[in-house]
């Protein structure tokens, strides 16, 4: 039985990372918490910040994110059914990463499925502020979904590494288990930025990556480009990728893909879903 929470502000945007989910573990057991947080507003017009009572909260805020919450599970109900999914539902207030932390350790969470907007405007940031700040600060599993994908069996998923740090053999678990229940193709992908080869710790990593994953279809690929972002755009677009996995444990690397500014293009994860481990 996997635990997933889904945030929700009711946005379509949202909707789509709940369908999404639905689908990629349509085979397997889950329960899914359904969770709006409600940010607290405070206002201030030359006095100090003042905040809305809880009192006024309950009464208007959160009576009225709990009709839209009714709304979403009728909603969720109407799809095809799913004899192995549960849901269960929470609308609060307060800051949406501090609730999201509590509630991972409470309900024992082992995946978080976030919608993502994607960037726009010269300088936009790749990734939205809340899903940004759950990933860096939240030690679970998450899955990133861009507004506009849809789902699909992924068939093939990427997976950057620079081979600097050894992985978990836990956390490469999740790694198996999603590409077991789909019958998925890896593609490891090391971007050199000269054309060098790897060093003994690297060799001993990849290698680790081999014995691993030795009873599934996996690859490995070298590119060069000085742009990491970039570069693995480049090989998700090439590939036709359906979905790209990292590990936070190297969090600079992870930085470096998700949260680089873009100018010309939008990055590669507005487009397919990406999941962030954490070791």
């Amino acid at each position: 039985m996997k635990n997933i929470l889904i945030p929700t502000d009711f946005s379509d945007n949202a909707w789509n990372a709940l369908i999404y989910g639905l689908e990629l573990f349509k085979k397997t057991s889950c329960t899914f918490y359904l969770v709006n947080v409600h940010p607290i507003a405070s206002y201030s017009g030359g006095e100090p910040a003042m905040y809305a009572s809880p009192e006024i909260l309950e009464e208007s805020i959160l009576k009225e994110n709990k009709e839209k919450m009714k709304y979403l599970i009728n909603k969720v109900e109407h799809q095809p059914m799913n004899t192995k999914h549960t849901f269960k539902t929470e609308v609060s207030y307060g800051f949406l990463t501090d609730h999201i932390k509590q509630e991972v350790n409470k309900k024992d969470i082992d995946l978080i499925i976030m919608g993502t907007k994607g960037a726009t405007g010269l300088k936009a940031v790749s990734l939205g502020s809340n899903t940004g700040d759950v990933i860096t600060k939240v030690p679970c599993a998450v899955l990133a979904v861009p507004e506009n994908a849809k789902y699909s069996r992924p068939k093939e998923i990427g997976f950057p590494t620079d081979f600097q740090l050894g992985y978990n053999w836990k956390v490469m678990q999740n790694v198996k288990e999603l590409v077991l229940a789909h019958k998925s193709a890896l593609r490891f992908l090391y971007v050199s930025t000269k054309e060098e080869g790897l060093s003994e710790l690297q060799q001993k990593n990849r290698q680790f990556l081999e014995d691993y994953f030795t009873d599934t279809e996996y690859s490995f690929h070298t590119l060069t480009g000085k742009k990491l972002d970039e570069t693995i755009q480049n090989f998700v677009e090439c590939r036709n990728l359906d979905m790209v996995v990292m590990v936070a444990k190297h969090l600079n690397f992870v930085e470096r893909i998700l949260f680089r500014p873009t100018v010309e293009k939008v990055s590669y994860h507005t487009t397919i879903p990406f999941l962030v481990l954490h070791d």
